[in-house]
């Protein structure tokens, strides 16, 4: 059992879990990468072994954080909405810890800082966070949406701070139909790598791939609150999470020998988020993928590579993955955390090649879950009953079997379950908008390996 005791100094460690061993002429590759940082968070930890602190003892990281809210018409229906909405970020701000610099973004079809304004930060403390709540208390809902501009605004004030952690919080009740699709992406685009971002959907009147989007393109966690009471207790939790981030912009650094070739990087714990498409170069066969800010947390990542074929009783390193931090000044040689080798080793041993491990094929499970209930709700949509029928059929059936029980009861919600283990289901006649929004929303999240 861990021991747990309070740290100044985060710590990473890196695993790997895989079977190596492969028939001869098998290419294939898979590792699940579990990353563990400790001792620099909320909940404090001992270092695992043969880990690295990234700073000095004593040094509390910075944290600048930007909470936006939409302001737009639509939150004034009901009129508690918009009320909860203003008590929701003044729970946020009063979880704030002393010291963190911050501001409040009002969201309509422009962005408006309404505190402090003027384009800066203020600093947390009692005087400050009274005076944001009183901005807040004048908070009125009239106008559009247009997401993008908020995010650009939180952007330059972020952008102003020297900290080591970059936040925003984003809620909205609608659609982004006060700007071009084009005009959103090229906002995320430009934001990407510069802080990170917790998107909620307030309500049912908002679209699930628009606000889910936003969190993954800026490694945030995006979720509906149906009910607007309840958003003042998911928005202490937001925050309590971001004041627990201890460092940011750590990459997973992948390294491939010469004719190794990378299938796929993704995150599949706590949820699943596809990295392949997000590489950056980082010098002769290496790619960096962004993982954003970390606190005391694990997290697991898939890797999949493709080796060349070789003999029987030949071995070869496949990949080496490092977690590293770059050097602020953007002068110096990048930090390395930890680290973790992928082997490939070919053997006539039909047992041992064949044999799956059992983190790899749980987390390939827990892909395409999240991939059969956006299909399978997206069939629904579209009047194909027998697409979803079959689609969220699979669905329930992988949770069962992987013991995903809040994915299960969610899917129990829009589906008539006869059969879990073999994935028989009916589709119910009549589903609650909030429901099915929920189960979309929520769908990429994951359960980790039964130890």
């Amino acid at each position: 059992m861990a021991n747990f005791a309070k740290s100044s100094v985060p710590r990473f460690a890196v695993e790997v879990y895989q079977n190596e061993y492969l028939p001869e002429g098998g290419r294939e590759v898979n590792a699940i990468v579990t990353v563990t940082s400790t001792g620099g968070g909320t909940t404090g930890g001992v270092a695992p072994a043969g880990s690295t602190p990234v700073r000095a003892p004593g040094r509390a990281p910075n944290a600048a954080v930007v909470l936006m809210v939409d302001c737009s018409g639509s939150m004034d229906h009901p009129p508690t909405k918009m009320r909860n909405a203003r008590d929701a970020t003044a729970a946020a701000i009063d979880t704030l810890r002393e010291g963190t610099r911050f501001a409040v973004v009002a969201g309509t079809h422009v962005a408006e800082d309404v505190y402090p304004g003027n384009g800066r930060l203020a600093v947390a403390d009692a005087r400050t966070k009274e005076q944001a709540k009183e901005a807040l208390r004048r908070l009125s809902a009239g106008g559009g949406t247009a997401i993008g501009s908020w995010l650009r605004l939180a952007d330059r004030l972020l952008g102003a701070a020297e900290a080591d952690i970059r936040h925003g919080i984003l809620l909205t009740d609608g659609r982004n139909e006060h700007e071009a699709p084009e005009d959103l992406r090229a906002a995320l685009d430009s934001c990407s790598g510069r802080f990170t971002c917790d998107a909620r959907g307030v309500g049912t009147d908002w679209e699930v791939k628009e606000v889910t989007a936003i969190a993954t393109a800026l490694l945030g966690t995006s979720d509906i609150v149906a009910d607007p009471a309840g958003l003042a207790a998911d928005f202490t939790r937001m925050m309590e999470n971001a004041m627990g981030k201890e460092v940011a912009d750590v990459a997973l650094r992948l390294w491939t020998p010469v004719g190794v070739e990378i299938r796929f990087v993704k995150q599949v714990a706590p949820a699943v988020a596809d990295l392949t498409g997000r590489r950056t170069g980082a010098g002769p066969r290496s790619g960096d993928y962004p993982t954003g800010s970390w606190g005391d947390e694990s997290r697991d990542y898939h890797v999949c590579v493709l080796v060349p074929e070789a003999g029987i009783g030949q071995e070869m390193l496949a990949a080496r993955v490092s977690l590293v931090l770059p050097d602020p000044t953007g002068a110096g040689t990048p930090q390395t955390l930890s680290q973790g080798l992928v082997r490939a080793v070919w053997t006539d041993d039909v047992a041992a090649s064949t044999s799956i491990n059992p983190q790899v094929a749980h987390y390939t499970g827990q892909a395409e879950l999240a991939q059969v209930i956006q299909q399978g709700l997206d069939a629904r949509k579209s009047g194909d009953r027998d697409g979803a029928t079959a689609k969220l059929g699979r669905a329930v059936q992988l949770a069962s079997a992987s013991g995903n029980q809040d994915t299960a009861k969610l899917l129990s919600k829009v589906v008539d379950v006869v059969d879990a283990a073999t994935g028989t289901v009916r589709l119910k006649a009549k589903v609650a908008e909030a429901d099915e929004m929920t189960l979309e929303t929520r769908s990429t999240k994951t359960v980790r390996v039964k130890k």
